[in-house]
């Protein structure tokens, strides 16, 4: 039987709100998140997608305890977690950790490589084995980065290396499970795809579990074993990939899938070897970007 790892149970999220003029305006409540549960499988992969609006990056960061829920609770390894505060929520930090959408703007530009990829360790008061440049090279290397560049800033790496050295840093306190927040979504295709292949790599060396936050069906495809459709704040379909995908019950997922351009036959083995060119082509860019 597949262990949880992670339980999410009737999570709501309220804003407040005016209407228009900031001073005449009665304030009202938007709800972002209406009832949402959900369970995320030890060393498998939940893709939560949707489109904008809907409410998926909005419940991600509520199971990552980036923001408090209005109503619900939060399980995690058996332990509610919704309230977790001081030592607790430190531990909590320890074991999920969170991968953003765009590399630029949650690295600082101002610190180093290594610095950042040391940061969480120092923000947590732990000791760093082997001291920060080793410990710092051998995620470099883990994320498939050259170690020489530790001293240099995110904004001297393409955006691809920016977002591995995003992964390295959430993997520097071993963390159980990974929210990715939008993680490829603003990389090019062939970028996307190496970033995924890290991904899965990483799942199955480390034994990782992924909430994985998207609006591609064909990343998530990709990566996902479980997946919920969130519309209008609500999850309207959740179960298996293929039977999401291939027999989808919600008319609004069918609409979803529907939406996706279809190619021709005769056009995917075309398609298939340009995606893997253009991957090839990025790879070897990094690495003489990397040995420059």
């Amino acid at each position: 039987m597949t262990e949880v790892i992670m339980r999410v149970q009737h999570l709501s999220k309220d804003f407040a709100t005016r209407g228009r003029g900031a001073l005449s305006g009665k304030p009202g409540v938007f709800r972002a998140v209406d009832d949402v549960s959900f369970t995320v499988d030890a060393g498998r992969t939940l893709a939560i997608v949707g489109e904008s609006g809907s409410g998926k990056s909005t419940t991600a960061r509520m199971a990552a305890k980036l923001m408090d829920a209005t109503e619900g609770a939060i399980e995690f390894d058996g332990e509610d977690v919704t309230a977790a505060r001081g030592s607790r929520l430190a531990r909590f930090r320890t074991d999920v950790q969170v991968v953003f959408q765009d590399p630029f703007s949650s690295l600082n530009p101002r610190h180093t490589v290594q610095r950042i990829i040391t940061a969480p360790l120092d923000y947590q008061r732990k000791a760093i084995p082997g001291g920060r440049r080793a410990f710092a090279a051998s995620l470099m290397e883990r994320v498939g980065l050259n170690p020489d560049h530790l001293q240099r800033y995110p904004a001297q790496f393409s955006g691809g290396q920016a977002q591995r050295i995003g992964i390295a840093r959430a993997l520097a306190v071993s963390p159980r499970l990974v929210v990715c927040d939008e993680a490829v979504s603003a990389l090019d295709v062939s970028v996307q795809a190496l970033v995924i292949n890290l991904l899965r790599e990483l799942q199955r060396d480390l034994g990782l579990s992924y909430i994985f936050i998207a609006h591609d069906l064909a990343v998530v495809r990709q990566i996902a074993d479980t997946v919920a459709v969130m519309h209008q704040g609500r999850i309207v379909e959740h179960g298996e990939r293929d039977a999401v995908f291939d027999d989808p019950r919600d008319e609004y997922t069918k609409q979803l899938l529907a939406a996706v351009p279809r190619i021709r036959p005769e056009w995917e083995h075309e398609r298939a070897a340009l995606i893997a060119s253009e991957a090839a082509a990025a790879a070897a860019e990094d690495t003489a970007s990397a040995h420059a």
